[in-house]
């Protein structure tokens, strides 16, 4: 497949706000994106058309009940065949900050089992409490599962921004040793939080923003098709929306953030530039 031939969709509700950066920092790369409400893709779209589907982040639905839940059960009721057989046929799927929460809620991540019935965790209230705005250090765990990450070497460490209330990952306190172990052992944990010197943040704030459990901003199922992560790649796309950007000699025309959606069309286009 050429890049000019990849066929996004950013998928938005009401409260999404996120969805024209994601959409072009796709463009920015060569591919063909479309931002496209839920309601014309259940009555005038096709899912399956697309090569790639994006959850962008914002307020989906005003957050209300919990974070993504509702557009998660509106999925699953109205476009549940689609996005069982985009899954199935291996098509990338990317959930950013709200984004993660409605793939977590939908049950398409951790997915240990494919799509569960029931959501195998959450992303819940911060701690400590309150809404975080900030650029945060992240470093790539992933040793190759995820097709997010491919431009990524494995240790590396990015900087990106965060912005949300609810982005404390955290599994039921009896099973998270277990869980933990499978998604280290499946190769699904893609980003944990950390020091600017890529030092483990060991849950402590402010490395660790919202206290998720290891330090996990981002994961990916265990085919590496499905990525959800809590910082906004998009926001980190260019030079000047660095936050040193008045402060440093620019040397490169991207920021970290391009490395996320550049892996996924090098994965489509089956290149390693």
């Amino acid at each position: 497949m050429n890049t000019e031939d990849i066929k996004v969709c950013v998928l938005r509700v009401g409260g999404t706000n996120c969805d024209a950066e994601t959409q072009r920092a796709f463009t920015e790369l060569g591919a063909k994106a479309e931002v496209i409400q839920v309601s014309d893709m259940i009555k005038k779209r096709n899912l399956l058309d697309y090569n790639v589907l994006v959850f962008p982040g914002g307020f989906s639905y005003g957050d209300y009940v919990r974070s993504g839940v509702i557009f998660a059960r509106h999925l699953s009721a109205n476009l549940g065949k689609e996005i069982r057989q985009f899954v199935d046929e291996g098509r990338p799927l990317l959930g950013i900050c709200n984004g993660f929460q409605i793939l977590v809620e939908y049950g398409l991540l951790p997915g240990f089992s494919g799509i569960s019935e029931f959501p195998e965790a959450t992303l819940t209230t911060n701690e400590p409490a309150g809404f975080k705005c900030k650029w945060v250090y992240l470093k790539q765990e992933n040793r190759g599962k995820c097709a997010f990450t491919s431009a990524i070497p494995a240790g590396k460490t990015i900087q990106l921004p965060i912005a949300h209330g609810e982005g404390r990952l955290l599994f039921p306190k009896e099973k998270e040793q277990a869980l933990l172990k499978k998604i280290i052992d499946q190769d699904m944990l893609v980003f944990r939080y950390c020091t600017k010197d890529g030092e483990t943040a060991e849950g402590k704030y402010p490395d660790n923003p919202n206290g998720s459990f290891h330090d996990i901003a981002g994961i990916c199922n265990p085919e590496g098709n499905i990525f959800g992560l809590m910082p906004h790649p998009e926001r980190a796309m260019y030079w000047w929306q660095q936050p040193t950007w008045t402060r440093e000699n620019q040397m490169l025309k991207y920021g970290d953030g391009k490395l996320i959606f550049q892996s996924i069309i090098n994965k489509l286009t089956k290149t390693n530039h």
